[in-house]
């Protein structure tokens, strides 16, 4: 009995003391998690001090960037080394072969203004002679990088033989450009991969940071003095920034499809934070020195215009040197401020063409890589080769299920010879009209349901060219809700009322968004066609309370053949997911020597195959949700003026 009562006692005291474990086991684990979670919101919670233009200091929110390590963003290794890459040979499999020497400088420092280093890989012709630069600036990486065209399906129509392999992502190819008596700088701005200091978006410390740069390369007993920039998305929106600080040896830009003001059009469009875009983006970048701005963040905390957004958007009315801008209809990031930026720029010499396809094709479309040379050898070369006589708008016009104009001259954008139409909703048969109804009526739709729209249509009687900006004046009111988010569309439809899409199967729209709080404009900014927006305060409805709203309708142009029909769509907002699968695609190249001879046997290395890491799946931005909520009404008719402001383009006199 004493020996079982002992071995009892024993077996007593050793779980005691198990379970003692155990709790002290819990209880370290839980205060490791709460360390954890506070070392997350402590992480999250970082910020950052810049500075605008002005000198007003702003508190900016920090995010983690992923590592460099990261299979995601596809770092190529730090390599200080110059190499010569022979003429023939290749970065990659099925790349375009080098149709000459280049000589590679390596991962070479750049010193800014704050003793913060950066890193630059430079392209150079061998000869020894000075020559004009490139800059291409953006934190996507100096080559390979976190976003490849082959992480996108088809690679957006671009040939992997049309390019070297050489080119930053959006940016100009090396092997042509140095073929043709030019280096290019491909840069990891600060904070992007081996780069010292945090990773910026745009705003005037960052522009800085360009000018520096650009002063650097000028200083180069290689360069000329002369610099140019070039370069698609992000790319563009650095040009836009940094040209509007004038550095001295700046001497062209040229913006290919590219925002100018991040709050307006991008993350705030029409009043409503969408975060998506910015965050899909945000989740590919890699720093291995400091953090990122957390921009989505921003859109979604700071949701009024105020010094950091003023920060964001590009003081465009400086820039004064030439510019060769291009852009499209069809881009719902970049549309909108590509055209903002030629309009508002102060140069004498510039130039826009509307392409009809997508930004990456139509960048490396060799025809037009020969007329970008054509500008820059004007303007960094000094060549009289009669690019002035360049028509100082080539048009292309859109015919969804026909043909469409392409490089149409012009003289300006938007076109002079523009007519205003106004073509009023009638909500008693969905219909567009050129009078007025006379009788008031009302169309209904439940916000949150499936069927959350409504269509109004309109026949043309004759062929007809839309061209320019359009707006919608529309009557609303949110029986249930205080604010309404409204989303509307424009876009052509056969004789017989069907959609009409492109190759690719998507359908030709041109579209505006409304936070009807925020419908305030400033008269002064305003016109008749194109409404402006403080963005600073909101106007809540009040119930029952019905109002006007002036929705901006981005540019567009649209042809219609007689019996086509002009469609308007007016619903409730929602959110569209931002999903490309960037870092996906594995991307082979030489693990020494940088490019190698066809058929050569060398030893290699791949990179990539993961489109889901995350440095903090806790920092990751959600949108928000919206202000949508039961019923929207629509009021048309009589004392309800609801119209659609349409540009008509007549003929031109011949």
């Amino acid at each position: 009995m004493v020996m079982i009562y002992e071995l009892c006692t024993q077996k007593r005291t050793l779980l005691r003391k198990k379970q003692e474990n155990m709790t002290r086991q819990l209880i370290y684990t839980g205060v490791m998690m709460l360390l954890a979670v506070c070392t997350q919101r402590v992480a999250a919670q970082q910020e950052l001090t810049l500075h605008n233009a002005e000198g007003k200091a702003m508190k900016v929110a920090l995010r983690k960037a992923l590592p460099v390590s990261a299979d995601r963003v596809r770092y190529t290794g730090f390599k200080q080394e110059t190499l010569i890459l022979k003429a023939g040979s290749i970065r990659r499999e099925g790349a375009k072969p080098l149709t000459c020497d280049i000589m590679l400088e390596r991962d070479v420092p750049i010193k800014l203004r704050d003793g913060v280093t950066i890193y630059a890989d430079v392209f150079r012709p061998t000869d020894g002679k000075p020559c004009p630069a490139i800059l291409a600036w953006s934190p996507y990486g100096k080559e390979v990088g976190g976003q490849m065209l082959d992480d996108v399906p088809m690679r957006a129509g671009v040939p992997m033989n049309a390019t070297s392999g050489l080119e930053k992502f959006e940016g100009p190819d090396p092997a042509y450009w140095v073929a043709h008596g030019y280096a290019i700088v491909n840069v990891d701005k600060r904070g992007a991969y081996m780069s010292e200091g945090n990773l910026l978006y745009w705003g005037h410390e960052d522009a800085l940071d360009g000018c520096d740069v650009i002063e650097w390369i000028a200083s180069r007993d290689w360069c000329t003095g002369k610099v140019g920039m070039s370069g698609n998305s992000w790319l563009t929106v650095s040009q836009w920034f940094i040209a509007a600080e004038k550095p001295k040896h700046l001497t062209a830009i040229a913006p290919w499809e590219g925002f100018c003001d991040h709050y307006r059009e991008s993350g705030t469009r029409g009043g409503i934070p969408m975060p998506e875009f910015p965050e899909m983006i945000a989740e590919t970048f890699s720093s291995a020195h400091g953090m990122l701005e957390d921009q989505p963040r921003m859109i979604v905390e700071k949701p009024f215009m105020c010094d950091y957004w003023e920060d964001k958007a590009a003081r465009v009315e400086n820039i004064d040197i030439p510019a060769y801008v291009v852009a499209s209809y069809t881009n719902s990031v970049h549309t909108h401020g590509t055209f903002a930026g030629y309009r508002r720029m102060a140069s004498k010499e510039k130039w826009l063409r509307v392409h009809d396809t997508q930004e990456w094709f139509d960048y490396y479309t060799p025809e037009n890589v020969e007329d970008l040379r054509k500008f820059f050898d004007h303007y960094l070369k000094g060549i009289d080769n009669g690019w002035e006589k360049t028509p100082k708008v080539r048009l292309s016009v859109l015919n969804p299920g026909g043909k469409d104009i392409v490089g149409r001259p012009e003289n300006e954008f938007p076109l002079a010879r523009t007519e205003y139409h106004k073509l009023y909703l009638s909500a008693t048969d969905s219909t567009l009209n050129d009078v007025l109804p006379k009788n008031t009526a009302c169309n209904t739709y439940v916000s949150t349901s499936a069927d959350n729209q409504i269509t109004y249509r309109y026949r043309m009687d004759k062929p007809t060219e839309i061209t320019g900006y359009m707006k919608l004046h529309l009557w609303v009111s949110a029986p249930d809700n205080d604010d309404m988010d409204l989303a509307v569309r424009v876009e052509k439809l056969s004789k017989d009322g069907k959609p009409l899409p492109d190759m690719t199967g998507n359908v030709i729209a041109t579209t505006g968004m409304m936070r009807v709080s925020m419908r305030q404009t400033d008269p002064s900014k305003s016109t008749e066609a194109e409404p402006y927006y403080p963005f600073t305060t909101e106007q809540k409805l009040k119930p029952g309370e019905i109002v006007p709203v002036e929705i901006e309708i981005w540019p567009m142009g649209l042809l219609f053949d007689k019996g086509e029909i002009l469609q308007l769509t007016v619903g409730a907002y929602q959110p569209a997911k931002a999903d490309i699968p960037f870092g996906s695609a594995h991307i082979t190249i030489p693990k020494e020597g940088y490019t190698y001879m066809p058929g050569q046997k060398v030893e290699m290395m791949t990179i990539g195959g993961n489109a889901t890491e995350c440095a903090d799946k806790n920092e990751v931005v959600k949108s928000p949700a919206t202000h949508n909520s039961g019923r929207h009404c629509i009021y048309t008719g009589g004392k309800y003026d609801s119209y659609l402001y349409v540009p008509v383009i007549p003929a031109k006199n011949k």
